[in-house]
């Protein structure tokens, strides 16, 4: 079975978000899970320009040169590519200003090109059924209130997942957390979430078994 895919979104490494993201993935993996860890900050992902040259077939965005040279290439199509692939995703991500961090904003902008071949699916030919992806979120924020803390990043992910046959299937919300040991120093909390992942461990391998 492929790897499962944890993508951590924030721009800072060990934070709460990519901490979060490591006590799923301990649970998934102590249910027999692999998993591939990866930090959407290690790739290069260049913001859309809105050139709309993807609405026509074959969909492709021209910020992919391969002309470019290796340390400067955009590398959007790689991570795209590892979503595709995986079994499951699980989305971790700090909250900026009631918003998602302008790094994984970028990426999720790259997602247009995906829109676009949909929408001129749906205009001009048939669309096979796709098997929908399971997709989970862990989301942080160092405020502690805000009835709508969570609100508008949530509208973005399933809005950005939809074009991608994926489903936000579950989303947790840690508040009021700054560094990494306000996390770790709640042990019932840190449990949860191994919990969790240990869950959907599960029934990712069930899913598995009988697709055999």
């Amino acid at each position: 079975m492929t790897d499962a895919l944890v993508l951590l979104c924030s721009p800072r490494p060990d934070g709460v978000s990519d901490t979060l993201a490591r006590l799923f993935a301990q649970g998934a993996t102590g249910a027999g899970v692999s998993v591939r860890i990866t930090a959407l900050r290690d790739y290069n992902i260049s913001p859309c320009v809105g050139c709309m040259r993807c609405v026509n077939p074959p969909h492709n965005c021209v910020l992919t040169n391969s002309d470019m040279p290796q340390k400067n290439r955009d590398q959007a199509e790689k991570i795209f590519t590892l979503f595709a692939a995986a079994p499951l995703v699980f989305l971790a991500t700090p909250i900026y200003f009631y918003s998602l961090p302008s790094g994984f904003k970028a990426f999720i902008d790259r997602g247009q090109r995906f829109w676009a071949a949909k929408e001129y699916r749906l205009h001009h030919e048939a669309r096979p059924a796709h098997p929908i992806k399971p997709v989970l979120a862990g989301l942080t924020a160092g405020r502690r209130r805000g009835r709508r803390l969570f609100t508008g990043a949530l509208l973005t992910l399933k809005y950005f997942l939809t074009p991608l046959d994926a489903h936000l299937c579950e989303a947790r919300f840690l508040r009021g957390m700054e560094h990494t040991a306000d996390l770790l120093e709640q042990q019932g909390v840190c449990e949860k979430l191994r919990a969790w992942g240990r869950k959907w461990g599960e029934r990712i391998t069930t899913m598995h078994h009988y697709s055999l």
